[in-house]
């Protein structure tokens, strides 16, 4: 399909604007925490809108959509309900101790708890996931939407992507990113909302939809679903959500750059709330597409991945279909460019600085930081086309299955560091390194098991090994944490109230979607 000039005038314009502003707004980056932390200084609506638009980005609307016109169904969307009530307890209970510890980067909280070998070990984790799977699916599942709708070359299409990234990423670092994603964000939602209507147009209207698809808006699935069995729910899904939205470098920079503790946990509550649209703009079109196109998404040669693309394809006109490109093509970039300021900053801060040049002034730091940028991106381009073979059975599940061989190592850590005053730092070390092994152990003689399953086994004999250490041998007096000096550390005073109504409108939603 050849672009209408219309839509090539609205994406030029979106783009023009989203960059302009942001680049303006973080013209005077000068120091590290301006560059990696957007100088502390967050508010509630970009820590929110910047929180979704990193998170949803091509690897939902193509491979969350592409998994709910395949196997899953409506249950994909517990990644999106779950993440909402985890996200809760993030703002109630892990923010407080990282805000007030005053970290630039979540492996820097593990040396303060344990040792710098906790921390090491995490910065090299995060680095190779943000690598090899994080930043590589971004850039891949755009490129494919690219090549989907308007035919681009795939080749040609990665490496645009990642041109554009690397250039406002550099230049502005986290303030650059948290401005674009405040334009992207709303895009992202608005455009979501004006395919899913125009799905439900060509289905023949919503109760049509409901009627011919009861067998894909189930919630709760068997307990031998290859994707997302019933038991998930219990332990599973709950890894990956916490692991995410509380221990991610990723998406947590937002929250450590925020003005006070208020406005971090704001920001994460209003992210909570639109966490629980997201199925609506993702899942349920996934659902529509395959409605229409099926013969074309299981013919040899395509794959349910191209759900949400051939939509945009064949029911958006010009003009709005160049808004929704933009919209896509814009979280790709929103969340391409988080992923890499944040391995940047994992890089220079708990890698460079820590360990290669500790006298480091701010300018080299930025200097590194930008340098690596350039350097991952390159990398990532090289990588990404190879993302579409079979063997890794849909970009959503090579995402999820690859993080399961961390996930659990850092959550287990995390919880005893975090809640287990006397747990020791060989305690911590245990879960980090252990946690591959196990995992992989797991997957290579229970490889039919949910991966969900696997991670929640994984986790449990970590837990138990970490329960061990610390009752042999715990720590003779707690370990003291910094304290960030002149730093508002007073919580939100409504913070549970909202909480409680996140928790109670997804429990409704599960028991519509039963």
């Amino acid at each position: 399909m050849q672009l209408h000039w219309l839509d090539l005038s609205v994406f030029i314009v979106f783009f023009l604007v989203v960059i302009t502003i942001s680049m303006y707004k973080s013209r005077q980056e000068r120091t590290g925490a301006d560059f990696f932390l957007a100088g502390r200084g967050l508010t509630w609506p970009l820590i929110g809108f910047s929180m979704i638009a990193a998170n949803i980005s091509t690897e939902h609307f193509v491979g969350m959509s592409g998994q709910a016109a395949g196997v899953a169904g409506m249950a994909v969307a517990s990644y999106e309900w779950i993440a909402a009530i985890t996200m809760v307890f993030v703002a109630m209970f892990f923010l407080p101790k990282f805000l007030r510890s005053g970290i630039y980067t979540i492996p820097e909280f593990l040396e303060y708890r344990y040792n710098s070998a906790a921390r090491g070990i995490m910065a090299f984790y995060m680095i190779m996931i943000y690598i090899l799977v994080s930043i590589a699916a971004v850039v891949y599942t755009g490129a494919l939407a690219l090549h989907t709708i308007f035919d681009f070359d795939l080749v040609k299409s990665v490496w645009l992507i990642g041109i554009i990234a690397a250039i406002y990423t550099t230049w502005g670092g986290l303030k650059a990113v948290a401005w674009a994603d405040l334009f992207q964000g709303s895009a992202l939602i608005i455009g979501g909302l004006v395919t899913m209507v125009l799905g439900f147009k060509a289905v023949g209207g919503v109760g049509a939809f409901f009627a011919t698809n009861q067998d894909k808006l189930h919630m709760i699935m068997p307990a031998d679903h290859p994707v997302i069995p019933w038991t998930t729910l219990v332990i599973g899904l709950w890894i990956p959500n916490f692991y995410y939205w509380g221990l991610n470098q990723f998406i947590t920079q937002r929250t450590l750059a925020a003005k006070s503790l208020k406005q971090g946990q704001m920001g994460i509550i209003f992210a909570a709330f639109l966490k629980l649209l997201i199925p609506f703009i993702i899942v349920i079109p996934g659902i529509i597409a395959f409605q229409l196109y099926k013969n074309q998404l299981l013919a040899p040669g395509h794959t349910p991945d191209q759900a949400y693309p051939l939509l945009i394809r064949n029911l958006v006109g010009p003009g709005m279909r160049g808004f929704i490109l933009a919209a896509l093509a814009g979280s790709v970039i929103s969340t391409l460019g988080s992923l890499l300021n944040s391995v940047s900053t994992i890089l220079t801060m708990d890698l460079y600085k820590r360990h290669l040049k500790k006298t480091a002034n701010q300018e080299t730091l930025i200097k590194i930081g930008r340098v690596a940028t350039i350097g991952f991106v390159l990398a990532v381009c090289l990588l990404a086309p190879q993302l579409g073979d079979p063997k890794f059975k849909g970009i959503f599940n090579y995402i999820q299955e690859f993080q399961g061989f961390i996930s659990p190592g850092v959550l287990a850590a995390f919880i005893f560091g975090l809640f287990v005053k006397r747990t020791p730092p060989a305690a911590g070390v245990s879960a980090l390194v252990l946690s591959v092994p196990i995992y992989g152990f797991l997957k290579w003689q229970f490889g039919q098991v949910a991966f969900l399953n696997r991670m929640a086994i994984n986790f449990l004999v970590l837990i138990a090994v970490m329960t061990i250490i610390t009752l042999v041998k715990p720590l003779k007096e707690p370990k003291i944490l910094p304290v960030q000096e002149n730093f508002d550390s007073r919580p939100s005073p409504i913070i549970k109230y909202l909480g409680a109504v996140i928790i109670i409108l997804t429990i409704t939603l599960y028991i519509i979607f039963w």
